[in-house]
Formats: structure tokens, C-alpha cells, sequence
């Protein structure tokens, strides 16, 4: 499915589900915000990454919470669908801002809940080791994107998950991404343990030399 959208690019991941905290100051994107507020009408943040635009993210303005003297804005966006862009047109007739034509992807979600409990074991097995309490984590409304931002993935690591059109496979995608992590927080525990030790008075074990030869 393909249709025209104002663009808002950013060089961060708008992953969908995500509501989005915006502070807007540039003229171009006042007048987007205005535009959409008037008209109901979605717009896209399409990721600036490696100075390309390829992938982003359909959001909807859900409300302007400040609005500034100088004009600025604060405002929320809730994050729909992902998007290819098929088209660059900068600005659009009669607007300062950009947009084009986008092509919306389809999203399989065929997943086993043992899939899902998986990944979420592994999110709270992370959290233990940093020392942070999570809230219980419903697997009936779990997907790859709800903790995506809240697991150490790099700027490349999100633009990847966002690349990746089935749901299984960014299970997956996340799955390795933690097993990797979480012996790295184990070991620098470690290590912040014995630096903290350093120092201080320490009891060591009792050895026994009786049964020892040289």
C-alpha cells in the first residue's frame, strides 16, 4: 500500500507501538505540526542514517502539550506503521517541508508465545544483572519493538531491527543481541567488585599444604 506523507527526518528509530516526545523549534516542522493538527493527517520520520533516507516510521500527532512564545512546540506522537520511501521531494508545493510517496510494510506476527516468554526471560535476566527493577512484562501484548530501546542496541543495531519484516526473525534478531550482552554486564559486575574490594581488609580461604609436594 502506497500514499503521500509530510516528512519529519530524524537520526533516530521510531520503532511502531513507541509514543514519541518532540520538542519542535525548526520553521519547516512548525508549520508540518500545524498542518497536521489542522487536517488529522499523519506524517513520517523517516531514519537518517549513513546520510540516507530508506526506512521510517508513520506517526500521528496526538497532542500539542506546549506551545512557546517564539512559536516553538512540545508535543506527543504515537508510532504506527513501518515504511519505505519511494519518494524525496523537498519541499512540497507550497510548504517548507519535505515529503513523498511511501510504501508501507506489511507485518507478519505469526509467533509462539515460547518464542516471546524467551526473549522476555532474557530482558528480565538483563535488568536483574544492572540492579534495575522492571515491571512484569505481559506476553500477550509483547513484541520485539516494546524494549528495543531499553536494551542497549546501538543506533545501526535498531536501524536493523527495523529492517527486518517478520517478527520471528527480530525475536531472534534480539535474542542474540542479549545473550551477548548479559555476560558483559555479569563481568563488569565482577570487575566493579573487586575494584571496590581493593583496598580493604580481606579474608581469604585457609589453605592446606598437607598432601603437598613440590
Amino acid at each position: 500500500m502506497q500514499t503521500t506523507l509530510p516528512y519529519f527526518p530524524l537520526e533516530v528509530v521510531v520503532f511502531p507501538g513507541e509514543r514519541l516526545l518532540l520538542h519542535v523549534y525548526e520553521d519547516r516542522y512548525k508549520q508540518l505540526i500545524y498542518d497536521c493538527q489542522a487536517t488529522g493527517q499523519p506524517f513520517g520520520i523517516p531514519v537518517y542514517y549513513k546520510k540516507k533516507l530508506r526506512l521510517g516510521t508513520e506517526v500521528v500527532l496526538e497532542e500539542v502539550i506546549k506551545e512557546y512564545d517564539n512559536g516553538e512546540l512540545d508535543i506527543i506522537c504515537n508510532a504506527h506503521r513501518v515504511f519505505e520511501l519511494k519518494s524525496f521531494e523537498n519541499p512540497l508545493p507550497g510548504k517548507m517541508y519535505s515529503g513523498g510517496v511511501v510504501e508501507f510494510r506489511e507485518n507478519n506476527n505469526d509467533v509462539k508465545d515460547e518464542e516471546k516468554e524467551n526473549v522476555v526471560a532474557l530482558i528480565n535476566k538483563l535488568y536483574k544483572n544492572l540492579g534495575v527493577i522492571i515491571d512484569s512484562i505481559d506476553i500477550n501484548s509483547f513484541n520485539s519493538f516494546l524494549y528495543a530501546h531499553k536494551i542497549g542496541l546501538s543506533l545501526s543495531q535498531e536501524y536493523r531491527l527495523l529492517q527486518i519484516k517478520t517478527e520471528r526473525q527480530r525475536l531472534h534478531f534480539l535474542r542474540t543481541h542479549l545473550r551477548m550482552v548479559i555476560p558483559v554486564v555479569r563481568q563488569l559486575n565482577l570487575t566493579k567488585e573487586r575494584i571496590q574490594m581493593n583496598g580493604h581488609f580481606k579474608n581469604f580461604n585457609e589453605l592446606d599444604f598437607k598432601d603437598y609436594k613440590l
